[in-house]
């Protein structure tokens, strides 16, 4: 599947008229939306389909889809269930305001990145963030608090560079992916996530 046959999916509140998110879809995934009621876009990233809330709950009931004068966007309205179109746990993925002290946008555009693993990943940890479900090790973490989590992130990368000096390179993955996700649960804590860190990195960068 390639970029050039999706088309960029604009959601939208039918109530409010609140921009929510923006995603893509294709042929199959527009008709998955069409016969369940609930959105499904296209990962370009992860290369397979998604139904927007599987799961952390917060899923999209369609109201209404438009298309604009030059069909290629779609505009779908629909009715937020749970409340959270965002992976951060904020209502839309649009709830930063670019302050006066950021680079004039015109001079410094910004590079849009896809979907990713990692993004689902967060979607799920804010999700056992706020379910805390019973035998959850994501739950457990979350209700030890930051100084348990904050325990694990600091064993996880001890045992990231003790596998550097002496070990494989497929054990070095392995800890820096345990490191990486109780990182994660550290930032979703704190009522951040890894969308944060990435654009510090990339504000760092230009």
């Amino acid at each position: 599947m390639s970029d050039q046959e999706l088309i960029p999916a604009i959601v939208q509140d039918h109530k409010t008229g609140e921009v929510l998110m923006l995603a893509y879809m294709n042929e199959e995934s527009l008709k998955r939306t069409k016969e369940t009621g609930h959105t499904w876009f296209w990962s370009r990233s992860r290369q397979k389909y998604w139904k927007k809330g599987d799961t952390s709950g917060n899923l999209q009931v369609v109201k209404e889809m438009r298309y604009d004068c030059d069909d290629d966007t779609y505009l779908v309205l629909v009715e937020q269930i749970g409340g959270k179109a965002c992976h951060t746990d904020n209502r839309s993925c649009f709830y930063r305001q670019m302050t006066p002290e950021e680079k004039d946008v015109a001079d410094n555009p910004p590079r849009f990145s896809s979907d990713s693993f990692l993004d689902e990943l967060d979607e799920v940890i804010v999700a056992r963030k706020k379910e805390r479900p019973d035998g959850s090790y994501t739950a457990e973490l979350f209700n030890g608090g930051v100084d348990k989590i904050g325990a694990k992130v600091t064993e996880e990368a001890g045992e990231v560079v003790e596998a550097a000096q002496n070990e494989s390179d497929e054990r070095v993955v392995s800890e820096a992916a345990d490191t990486v996700y109780h990182l994660m649960v550290l930032l979703a804590e704190r009522g951040l996530s890894f969308k944060d860190v990435e654009r510090k990195l990339e504000s760092r960068h230009r």
